[in-house]
């Protein structure tokens, strides 16, 4: 069901003009400092897939994907892409990167089966990115190391907006605190992990949970993840579980924290098997993409997705991600929206 929280007395600081204006800005700056930070190139991406190959991403794997026929392949089904997180690292074997080096695309996607409101639109924009690396570097410490450098230049284009709107003020902290899911579970055991995540991130600004997917001490999974991208049932060097996570700020528009990148060193080949067989999905074995993991052919990597409409949004300081993208919303929501100073594209 859609959902609209209503900020006290919220007035958008910059009007429609100035919104699109300081849309561009960030967009063009900030993939342009993530390009630097971690080396990546652009490259063009698909909207469709075909289905049944394994391709496209499952996310909690209840999501239903759109789907259309093709006339001119005896009406075979594509479906719209929900990420990339899986057709990037075919791409990266593809293309030949070499370690150290990696991709980065604008995705767009559809995902009709999500529950409307100020941070979720049928409409999905991120940056999608796909970096090679060694065995070596599959370590918490270099999960953190990547994270670290998305981190500065979300810093850096924070200070971009400043200068160019004065009236936004710098909010978040130079450096982005690290916690595992068991850690933070065990810090906050009576609250949900939403209500966890909302603590943390008020207390910090800016947070990385560590362990994605993986079941905690209390039986619970702090969030679901599928079993064939990111790893998170390796047992890394500190004990515990998991080389993925989410990236958190605070909004305090929204008085809430967002998500704003999910990330991580992806499933090597013994990873692979161990998760589809936890998740029952032994099945996915035979599919394209599994395949070709299974053979040896796809590169060790780590990649993620940066939501471009949410960043937008936390950076203008909107309370509803339909004043940053155009999409389709329940007209009550946008009558409620525009009566709380939220005019929705």
């Amino acid at each position: 069901m859609s959902y609209l929280i209503k900020p006290a007395n919220y007035k958008a600081i910059l009007n429609l003009s100035q919104t699109e204006m300081g849309i561009k800005m960030i967009k063009d700056f900030f993939q342009q400092n993530l390009s630097s930070e971690l080396r990546l190139r652009r490259i063009t991406a698909p909207l469709f897939v075909l289905k049944g190959m394994g391709i496209n991403d499952d996310l909690n794997g209840t999501e239903r994907a759109v789907t259309f026929p093709i006339k001119d392949l005896n009406d075979a089904k594509a479906e719209i892409v929900h990420s990339l997180a899986k057709w990037k690292r075919l791409t990266l074997a593809d293309y030949g990167i070499e370690e150290g080096y990696g991709i980065y695309t604008d995705m767009n996607a559809i995902r009709s089966d999500e529950e409307l409101g100020n941070l979720h639109s049928l409409y999905v924009d991120q940056w999608d990115w796909e970096r090679t690396m060694g065995k070596a570097e599959r370590t918490v410490q270099f999960l953190k190391e990547t994270v670290s450098r998305i981190y500065a230049a979300m810093v850096r284009t924070e200070y971009m907006v400043y200068e160019m709107f004065p009236n936004i003020k710098p909010v978040l902290p130079q450096n982005i605190f690290f916690i595992h899911a068991e850690d933070l579970l065990q810090l906050y055991p009576t609250l949900t992990a939403k209500e966890r995540e909302d603590t943390i991130t008020k207390k910090y600004g800016a947070v990385f949970i560590i362990g994605i997917g993986c079941k905690l001490s209390d039986g619970e999974k702090h969030d679901g993840r599928a079993p064939d991208y990111d790893d998170w049932s390796t047992v890394a060097e500190n004990g515990q579980t998991g080389l993925n996570g989410d990236l958190l700020l605070w909004d305090d528009v929204l008085d809430r924290s967002i998500e704003l990148s999910s990330m991580g060193i992806r499933v090597d080949r013994e990873a692979l098997i161990r998760q589809l067989e936890m998740c029952g999905a032994e099945s996915k074995k035979e599919l394209y993409f599994h395949k070709r993991l299974l053979n040896n052919e796809l590169p060790l990597s780590i990649g993620g997705g940066i939501g471009q409409s949410r960043l937008c949004m936390f950076y203008l300081r909107k309370a509803h991600i339909g004043e940053i993208q155009a999409s389709i919303w329940p007209e009550s929501m946008r009558k409620e929206a525009q009566e709380a100073g939220m005019n929705l594209i």
